[in-house]
């Protein structure tokens, strides 16, 4: 974790930087309820858990940030569409002058099964072309994650069944799900160690 200067009562002392917490999804509000914006929903619970409101539009990206015991925080919701995410986390690691380690990035993940949480520390993007981007732009894998499974019907086209509509009756798996990726992250936010997030939430 990086540090910066900051001066107390006429001392100079360091101070932690901040975490980012980034929710992939898309903006138009005919996805609001897709599985392929389970990511926006999670960091909406996040900002909610960390008592954080998204007031401000920066880097593209809708933004509620404030500090928690001490350290900045930074909740963000990308505005590009999902297959240029990683634009707008380019962007927002130059504004606040963060790197990819102070980033979490939540989003769905159809290779996992429908409502299960992963949370890893670094690897591939998979099929997901947020994240795909997201790793093309910073050049680099090694960033934590938090993944929401919503694996479907294979005769369904990945790219119809992403885009649809949660089904009803799965409604309160994905809430509890989606709610537990977002405590998941602004834990991380807080300065808790990964690997005791991890720990507490990855499931099935």
């Amino acid at each position: 974790m990086r540090r910066k200067p900051f001066i107390a009562n006429g001392f100079r002392v360091l101070i932690n930087v901040m975490k980012i917490i980034i929710g992939l999804g898309n903006p138009d509000e005919k996805y609001k309820k897709t599985y392929h914006n389970l990511g926006f929903i999670a960091a909406e619970d996040a900002a909610i858990e960390l008592s954080l409101a998204f007031k401000h539009k920066k880097c593209r990206a809708l933004v509620a940030e404030g500090f928690v015991g001490g350290e900045k925080i930074v909740v963000a919701k990308p505005q590009t569409y999902m297959n240029l995410s990683g634009e707008s986390v380019r962007e927002l690691l130059g504004y606040y002058k963060a790197t990819a380690e102070d980033i979490i990035v939540i989003y769905d993940d159809y290779d996992l099964p429908k409502g299960s949480l992963r949370i890893r520390k670094e690897g591939s993007a998979g099929t997901h072309n947020g994240m795909r981007n997201i790793v093309s732009e910073l050049g680099t894998d090694r960033f934590a994650r938090v993944r929401i499974g919503f694996k479907g019907e294979e005769n369904v086209p990945l790219i119809n069944y992403v885009l649809s509509g949660i089904a009803k009756e799965d409604y309160p798996l994905f809430a509890e799900t989606v709610h537990a990726a977002g405590l998941a992250a602004a834990d991380f936010a807080r300065g808790e160690d990964l690997d005791a997030v991890m720990r507490k939430y990855n499931k099935r």
